[in-house]
């Protein structure tokens, strides 16, 4: 087939285009190769701008140390591609469309750094090839497209981390054991603040660049016209594809809050949001907003301030473990009965407070896990079938909370939420939502 053969790279892009029908009918159903102990894990990096790029330079110096092996690279932006050949290095095809690289029987893993709204359709259709899937976070962009991931990537057995990796970070562990081990007390409430996001974007339609494929970018999505203003990371402030500040940090933040407070496996009862619409452009995701999760047994509340009030940050030098903070504007306060605590970040740069740091756990006192690093957390489940640390059930039901509480602003009201079901109840309009049509053949 053509997109097996190692064609120079323009001649490559040119027809795997021309040839896109066939890959429409391709079932998602060839399993991995299985690899043995002490096989290197082969790797396909799908969508390597941004932090796919840095994914992809990250996977090529542990190529270059010999422990992993990348076998394809693809993106719908040719120049992109080219980036990333030159990158990946000449044993690495390139492929514009992403189902020809996951019909790759050699291909074990994929590591998918795409925009939001292709996070779930990929994973799924990877799981349903039996590869392994890293994937950037959120996880996905409505509560069906989280429960299809979630039941796909169990069917296959596959190992599956989200990139919210502060969850990873070495002061996000010493965070979560001075929580655990009561510091302040019994944890009543969690308040994630975030500075409000842009709001603009006022360019008219036009015909996309030639080196961009717009069906492909699009994929699910409901067909409209190319225009600037939705690509490349400004995606992120549209609510059909990235769905703003909420789901972009709060994708990290909450998801420290859910590890740390032992709430994986459980979700609120009602959620409720306000907030304020961008005025003009092209954009539509809350440039403020407010939302209240309410759990249950036990009892705590978690809130995401958009903007909130930032705790100003410690004044730290590079020299210091951790290094020094450079992005105080997002962040968390944790109130206990006994006192309370804070963090800054929550992704990459997790920076916990001084008290956190350096306190000395005695005789007795409770450990937690301690990642060895985010993608190794993710290379030891899929050696050994362990849950990664942001596994697809976690990380979908954080994407989940940042959805809903997109819904709740943008209905105006209150949502009560059945977390056994991951189905909101009693508001059949909401429910609705809780859905979206995809286009064919991007579907799950």
């Amino acid at each position: 087939m053509i997109h097996r053969l190692k064609l120079p790279r323009r001649t490559f892009l040119k027809t795997a285009g021309a040839t896109g029908a066939a890959a429409l009918a391709s079932p998602f159903l060839l399993p991995a190769r299985a690899s043995g102990a002490n096989e290197k894990l082969t790797f396909g990096h799908i969508g390597v701008g941004g932090m796919g790029g840095y994914h992809l330079r990250d996977m090529k110096s542990r190529m270059d140390a010999g422990e992993v092996q990348i076998a394809a690279v693809c993106d719908l932006d040719e120049r992109r591609l080219e980036n990333a050949s030159r990158t990946a290095g000449p044993q690495a095809d390139v492929y514009r469309d992403y189902r020809y690289l996951l019909e790759r029987k050699d291909i074990d893993a994929v590591v998918i750094a795409t925009p939001d709204h292709l996070h779930a359709v990929q994973t799924v259709h990877a799981a349903e090839c039996g590869k392994h899937v890293y994937v950037e976070k959120p996880a996905c962009c409505t509560v069906a497209e989280g429960k299809a991931m979630i039941a796909a990537c169990n069917r296959a057995k596959i190992a599956v981390q989200v990139g919210s990796q502060g969850r990873s970070q070495p002061e996000a562990y010493l965070a979560h054991r001075y929580l655990a081990n009561g510091n302040i007390g019994k944890v009543s409430r969690v308040d994630c603040w975030h500075y409000a996001s842009p709001a603009g974007a006022t360019q008219p339609d036009s015909d996309p660049p030639a080196e961009i494929d717009w069906d492909l970018w699009l994929g699910p999505l409901r067909w409209r016209p190319f225009n600037r203003g939705y690509l490349h990371g400004t995606f992120r402030w549209l609510m059909e594809s990235g769905g703003g500040q909420i789901r972009d940090r709060g994708a990290h933040v909450m998801s420290c809050a859910m590890w740390w407070m032992g709430a994986d496996g459980t979700g609120p009862v009602t959620i409720e949001a306000t907030g304020e619409a961008p005025k003009r452009g092209l954009w539509d995701s809350a440039v403020n907003i407010n939302v209240t999760y309410t759990f249950q047994n036990p009892d705590w509340v978690l809130t995401w301030n958009q903007p909130g009030n930032p705790v100003p940050p410690e004044e730290r030098t590079g020299q210091e473990p951790g290094g020094k903070i450079t992005r105080p504007g997002y962040g968390a306060l944790y109130t206990g009965s006994d006192g309370t605590f804070h963090h800054w970040g929550g992704d990459g740069g997790t920076w916990a407070e001084r008290k956190a740091r350096e306190w000395k756990p005695g005789a007795g006192a409770k450990d937690v896990y301690k990642s060895p690093g985010h993608k190794e957390d993710w290379f030891e489940g899929i050696k050994t079938g362990r849950k990664t640390i942001m596994n697809i059930e976690a990380a979908a039901d954080v994407a989940i909370l940042t959805v809903l509480g997109n819904l709740s602003f943008l209905l105006g009201r209150k949502l009560h939420w059945d977390h056994s079901k991951r189905e909101i109840v009693g508001d059949e309009q909401a429910r609705r939502l809780m859905d979206r049509p995809q286009r064919y053949p991007y579907v799950i």
